[in-house]
């Protein structure tokens, strides 16, 4: 059954830089993956009607932590960005055992929403991600960022170049998604109500 949840009710729960520091799973989750500045915390916020509740920055890389926001019986879960350039060697490595050390866990991660530029086609690390998710068998949905700045004919074409770029394009659920225009935020709500709405 799905229950309507009250998404102006999203707190922050808490921050963690290392996997081990992140508490036994006690709630469904659902997490959020894409490149740095892709938009995870953007759509974080217009998920739950928020203008600060995850904070934006225009330095790609800024969310160097796995970020825990708790709605009802459910933790939303923003992951690193991964492939930015600019980071020493250490500190991705560190990312990218976050990453993989929560993906890999036994915890009960309902959906990804995997976060990719609609503008542009998919960086490797966008590509090697989605196949880790097809791999694993992982539940998740690609949300395709800055719809707006693209017009129709663009948006088009782009979706047409998709099929080639995005493994198993065709029997992925997309969503295109504008934090301009709110497009694909009602969407994504009634994924998340679906998915944990036991």
């Amino acid at each position: 059954m799905t229950v309507k949840l009250n998404y102006n009710k999203a707190e922050f729960v808490a921050a963690y830089g290392k996997f081990s520091q992140i508490p036994a799973p006690e709630r469904m989750e659902i997490a959020f993956a894409g490149h740095s500045n892709v938009g995870k915390s953007t759509l974080i916020n217009k998920l739950f009607n928020r203008k600060n509740l995850a904070r934006v920055s225009s330095v790609p890389g800024k969310t160097a932590t796995i970020n825990f926001y708790g709605l009802e019986n459910i933790y939303f879960v923003d992951l690193p960005g991964y492939g930015y350039a600019k980071v020493a060697k250490s500190e991705k490595e560190r990312w990218s055992g976050l990453i993989e050390g929560y993906l890999g866990s036994d915890r009960d991660i309902r959906l990804v929403f995997m976060l990719v530029d609609m503008r542009h086609a998919p960086t490797k690390d966008d590509v090697d991600m989605i196949n880790y998710l097809i791999d694993t068998e992982m539940p998740f949905v690609i949300v395709l960022t800055k719809a707006d700045k693209l017009k129709k004919s663009e948006r088009e074409k782009r979706m047409e170049a998709f099929r080639d770029e995005i493994p198993c394009f065709d029997d992925i659920h997309c969503v295109p998604f504008s934090s301009m225009t709110f497009e694909g935020v009602d969407e994504l709500r009634q994924i998340v109500e679906d998915v944990t709405g036991d």
